[in-house]
């Protein structure tokens, strides 16, 4: 099986060489459990040699991806920096994606790498992941793309995509095991010390509303909730601090930002809620209050919901006092 590595003109070298390194390992387990390796990787890119982590690596291509007529599968890994440079660099490579998926060819975006993937229009009317961090931008840049919110892994008709930074194996794991089988998956994840399972994104991703949406109002909306979360508010209380009908209000608050109200008054509360894990040593109840709950049922669904994890979960993943005396 020919597996090819795109290697983006400034591409981030910790996403390129996980999926070649991987793929190999994979060929020496198959040896070592006495079977045939079945792998044929490759870097390819535009140019012979091609400089990533803006001009810190230098890695030397197996082949020019105009001279790749055909692959079992292509990976994307993600450009380093602004996403329009990299897209920009990397323009004359987007026809190939197109030219090899049409061939029969599988597509597999790393990361932020969705965004040169989305640039085919093979993912228009279909659903993708990437950085959670990102989402906001990729909304925005390809409308017509759905994101899976969180979702480490996504495969649609021969196309698959990961979440963010360390997901990538996740979805590098995920091939393996569909190209070879279950048994050298898990040899390489203890190889690499991953976690074969993990399925979300969910419990790392930071909430910061989105600001650049340039409606002033809604600005004045976000800044208060941000300072009151802790408080009871109403969509009415919204509305009036802009003067406005609740309807005509909720309509372009969602415009803005992308969450409804209530939507938006969860997330802060609990990011509110995770920095207090992360950093204090009061209970679930304690901080449950704090950010505006009384419901101690209502709280954890709502935390489970945005992060994957429940309080005590989090708390005991990412706490810095855990283990203090």
């Amino acid at each position: 099986m020919q597996i090819s590595v795109f290697v983006p003109e400034y591409g981030v070298i910790e996403a390129v060489t996980p999926p070649f390194r991987t793929f190999h390992t994979a060929n020496e387990f198959l040896t070592a459990f006495g079977k045939k390796p079945i792998f044929k990787v490759e870097y390819v890119g535009l140019n012979e040699y091609v400089p990533a982590n803006n001009g810190e690596y230098m890695i030397k291509t197996d082949r020019l991806l105009k001279d790749v007529a055909e692959t079992d599968l292509l990976i994307i890994p993600p450009t380093f920096g602004d996403t329009t440079k990299g897209i920009k660099a990397n323009a004359e490579a987007i026809p190939y994606f197109k030219k090899l998926h049409d061939k029969g060819s599988s597509l597999a975006s790393l990361c932020i790498g969705a965004f040169l993937l989305a640039e085919t229009g093979l993912l228009d009317g279909k659903k993708c992941s990437t950085h959670w961090a990102y989402i906001n931008e990729f909304k925005e840049r390809y409308p017509n793309v759905g994101v899976e919110d969180g979702a480490i892994i996504t495969e649609h008709d021969n196309i698959y995509s990961s979440g963010g930074a360390s997901s990538l194996w996740n979805l590098i794991l995920y091939l393996v095991e569909k190209f070879s089988d279950r048994e050298i998956a898990i040899m390489v994840s203890k190889y690499f010390a991953l976690d074969i399972g993990r399925d979300s994104q969910s419990q790392f991703a930071i909430f910061k509303g989105q600001r650049n949406h340039g409606d002033e109002d809604i600005q004045k909306v976000q800044d208060y909730i941000e300072k009151n979360y802790s408080d009871k508010i109403s969509i009415e209380t919204l509305a009036k601090l802009i003067n406005s009908g609740r309807r005509t209000f909720e309509r372009r608050f969602k415009e803005a930002t992308n969450n409804t109200p209530l939507e938006y008054i969860q997330r802060v509360r609990i990011e509110a809620a995770k920095t207090f894990f992360e950093a204090s040593r009061k209970n679930v109840t304690e901080i449950m209050f704090d950010v505006g709950y009384t419901d101690t049922k209502s709280f954890r669904d709502i935390f489970k919901k945005l992060t994957g994890l429940t309080p005590i979960e989090y708390r005991n993943k990412f706490a810095r006092l855990v283990n203090e005396v």
